[in-house]
């Protein structure tokens, strides 16, 4: 019998966030097992965890969409830290809290998450991003940009902001929007934009619209995400997004030398909302340092004895 948990992600409620499926012990499955459960769930992500390489390590995290496996994304590292901390502590956390450290082997190498986990509350996970946002160089033309995104030229763009392309590991195009109407309004068809997007780490890049504020007032940004093509109509929460998106706030904002402390609003539109916290050491004009946090809720648990078809 093989274990799983359902968690919803970057939120304290649940049914909020983004919803995470967490295989245990999942050694046995092959990469086509995975993917098939992976579709069954028919999450934005499913997240097996197997036996880590390195045994100093707490697993290896092994991450499938829909469509295709990962190399690494945001909330699943949180949703998998709070679960494995909560599975060890098998529901004996004290009502003070305690502080764990995991490292999580993903497909980008090893992930540090600290992860702290009281009885009563919803558990909270903080990774070190593996990899530093960077800008890639291509081409966007950002009128194709809006017209696949259903934006009119005039609702691209705020102060400094630009239409880019970057990636922590997994590539987005960074689709600024003057406010959160034009956010609202905003849809993706993967035809559409299969056609304009460009490629990245050798993907083809989703597209990632923010704005400033949002509808929670701790809100630094308001962003939205689709990837169509992944079989995710739109996503409630996307780590990944916000790691690419550290680089541009860098860049575009000019962000002074220290400590900077974000937090990123997505979901909303979809009626899940999220908060992402993003935290950003910047040293010698350049940022040194980036965290990703958000806490995470089991609503579901059970276990399975499948063997699903090969191919």
């Amino acid at each position: 019998m093989t274990e799983y948990a359902i968690y919803d992600v970057f939120t304290g409620t649940a049914l909020a966030g983004n919803p995470l499926a967490v295989v245990f012990e999942a050694d046995h499955f092959s990469d086509a097992q995975m993917q098939s459960i992976a579709r069954e769930f028919n999450l934005s992500e499913t997240v097996f965890v197997t036996t880590p390489q390195n045994p100093a390590h707490t697993a290896r995290l092994r991450i499938f969409t829909p469509g295709r496996e990962l190399p690494f994304a945001g909330h699943p590292t949180v949703g998998a830290a709070v679960a494995l901390a909560d599975r060890r502590l098998a529901g004996k956390a004290p009502a003070n809290g305690i502080d764990m450290v995991k490292m999580l082997e993903e497909g980008i190498g090893a992930v540090r998450c600290a992860v702290r986990i009281s009885a009563g509350n919803a558990g909270f996970a903080e990774f070190d991003l593996p990899r530093l946002s960077q800008r890639l160089n291509v081409e966007i033309e950002p009128a194709d940009i809006g017209m696949a995104l259903g934006l009119d030229p005039q609702e691209i763009g705020f102060e400094n902001h630009r239409v880019s392309l970057w990636s922590a590991g997994v590539p987005f195009v960074l689709v600024p929007v003057h406010d959160q109407a034009a956010a609202a309004k905003a849809e993706c068809h993967a035809a559409d934009w299969e056609r304009v997007a460009p490629m990245g780490d050798g993907q083809l890049a989703h597209p990632y619209i923010y704005c400033r504020g949002g509808m929670n007032h701790t809100a630094s940004f308001h962003a939205r995400m689709f990837a169509p093509g992944e079989g995710i109509v739109e996503d409630p929460a996307t780590g990944s997004a916000a790691a690419a998106l550290s680089g541009a706030i860098h860049l575009y904002d000019g962000l002074l030398d220290g400590n900077h402390a974000l937090v990123i609003e997505q979901g909303v539109e979809m009626g899940r909302p999220s908060l992402i916290h993003l935290h950003l050491d910047c040293a010698d004009s350049e940022v040194s340092h980036a965290r990703i946090g958000g806490q995470a809720v089991k609503i579901a648990e059970g276990g399975c004895c499948c063997e699903p078809p090969l191919g």
